[in-house]
């Protein structure tokens, strides 16, 4: 999309409140407008900015509208996949065992190749079905080649020529097994060095149609490979078309439902609350009082930047099940989960590996391996942490007996006085009370790791990482991928939607 936007459509929906029952955009994003009221009800704690505006009368969309819409939403978040997630890769279709479209593929295949072996065994054999096997193995091998490789183009086109060949057979002059071995080769030049042994194995095969069976089967994982390194390579100059794509897509979508920007106020009408209210707090005298009493500033508007900020770090402490997820980020709503998961598993981690270290004689915290150690056995106990049966309480109590016998062997291995029972009784004692979000070392754990995320957000994803606050030094790895991970999602997500972002807050805090 071009970079003028409409200015007017991107004011107008920070004031819209129209159809929720417009169903094209709530179909695309999964999910209905009596859904998202039930949520707003059940879950929001605040009832000034999460109650749904009132809708204005449904407007009825066709079923191509329907279609046209969930086709683009489709396509913006296959684009986004790609550039947000560093790790898409295309994989082969794989059908369910008992899926009828699998069973249908595998009587159709087995006839094929059936009559391919019954052209083959006639005396003469006949080649129709082989020759056209070929046309399309030629096909492929040069859809690999990239314009340079003019020399294995050649090779190809030349050996693989479908006249001569067919002349060839009507003269009983074909050597299929000199093909074979040509096209072999070929292969073993254009794959990946992943499809060298898949390639090699194909040299032991002597029956031609099961080799050509083979062949195909590696040329398909080929053709993969292909389509993922050509992900890999459009991935940097994706980045900028696919900002001005999703932005586009997200307007036209806008343009059919105006209050598609709701939740997004109300997001980041919250975090302008918050910052005001820590900025009012900050601003109290230490007697109390008034701020503006004395000489105490009062506080100032926060900035659009450090909103913005604030609203990215509440995605992380999130109630997904009970609060819609505001527009903008609504894609990324899996990764937002999945890092605010980690971020817990993070906190307990860093919280059990602080009480032990706090409880433990002062030279066990600088023995590297043991304190290595003690992490992997404790990040293994919480592995399972995001599964609904997951019981913390039962975990940590697992984690404190263990926690107890690694820590006597170590003491005992490195001639420290021994646990005594006292001890070990009081350390599972705070091991266990992190079960409680109230609990005052995983709160401060929680805040720290917070304040590291909001640190690192603010100085820009280019500087060096900040330095990891107190008590989350065993968890530091751990915790700068995880913030690698959050701001790269947080910068793109800021390339695509801040002139939303800003429309919208020009008015929330003109009224604060």
């Amino acid at each position: 999309m071009s970079e003028n936007l409409d200015k007017s459509n991107i004011n107008e929906a920070g004031k819209s409140r129209s159809s929720d029952s417009e169903q094209g955009f709530e179909a695309a994003m999964e999910g209905s407008d009596d859904a998202l009221q039930k949520k707003t009800k059940s879950g929001s704690p605040s009832t000034q900015r999460v109650q749904r505006p009132h809708s204005s009368p449904p407007r009825f969309v066709t079923v191509e509208e329907l279609l046209e819409t969930a086709k683009g939403v489709t396509n913006m978040a296959l684009a986004h996949e790609i550039v947000v997630n560093g790790d898409f890769q295309i994989k082969p279709v794989e059908l369910p065992e008992d899926s009828l479209e699998k069973r249908v593929k595998e009587i159709v295949h087995k006839a094929f190749w059936d009559c391919l072996s019954v052209q083959l065994s006639e005396d003469p054999p006949t080649y129709d079905h082989a020759i056209k096997l070929v046309g399309e193995i030629k096909e492929t091998l040069l859809s690999f080649l990239l314009p340079g490789h003019t020399r294995l183009r050649n090779q190809i086109t030349e050996v693989l020529d479908l006249e001569l060949i067919k002349q060839e057979a009507e003269n009983g002059a074909l050597d299929i097994s000199k093909l074979a071995e040509f096209i072999i080769g070929m292969m073993g030049t254009l794959c990946a060095p992943a499809r060298d042994e898949e390639v090699k194995k194909l040299k032991d095969i002597k029956e031609i149609v099961t080799l050509f069976r083979a062949i195909f089967s590696v040329l398909d994982l080929m053709k993969v490979d292909m389509a993922n390194f050509a992900v890999s390579s459009i991935r940097p100059h994706l980045m900028q078309q696919s900002v001005e794509y999703e932005r586009k897509k997200f307007q036209e979508l806008l343009e059919k439902q105006p209050n598609s920007l709701d939740f997004v106020t109300q997001w980041l009408g919250e975090a302008a609350d918050d910052l005001m209210n820590q900025k009012y707090k900050n601003a109290l005298p230490v007697g109390g009082g008034a701020p503006d009493s004395g000489d105490s500033p009062i506080p100032t508007m926060p900035n659009p930047v450090a909103v913005q900020n604030c609203a990215y770090l509440k995605l992380l402490k999130w109630d997904h099940l009970h609060r819609p997820f505001p527009e903008t980020v609504l894609m990324d709503q899996p990764r937002f989960q999945e890092l605010q998961l980690q971020l817990e598993q993070l906190t307990i981690l860093g919280a059990v590996l602080l009480v032990t270290f706090s409880m433990a004689a002062s030279g066990i915290s600088s023995q590297a391996s043991f304190a290595e150690k003690l992490k992997m056995i404790v990040k293994i106990l919480l592995t399972d942490m995001h599964l609904p049966s997951f019981h913390l309480k039962d975990a940590l109590i697992t984690i404190g007996e263990k926690v107890c016998l690694e820590v006597s062997s170590c003491l005992s291995l490195c001639g420290f006085t021994s646990f005594t029972t006292d001890k070990e009784t009081v350390l599972k004692g705070q091991i266990q009370a992190l079960a409680s979000p109230d609990d005052p070392i995983r709160r401060i754990m929680d805040s720290r790791i917070l304040t590291f995320l909001e640190t690192y957000l603010a100085s820009g994803h280019q500087k060096p990482l900040p330095t990891v606050p107190g008590g989350l030094g065993p968890v530091h790895k751990e915790l700068e991928e995880v913030a690698i991970k959050f701001v790269r999602l947080v910068n793109y997500n800021k390339m695509v939607f801040s002139p939303y972002y800003d429309a919208v807050l020009s008015k929330i805090l003109v009224r604060s």
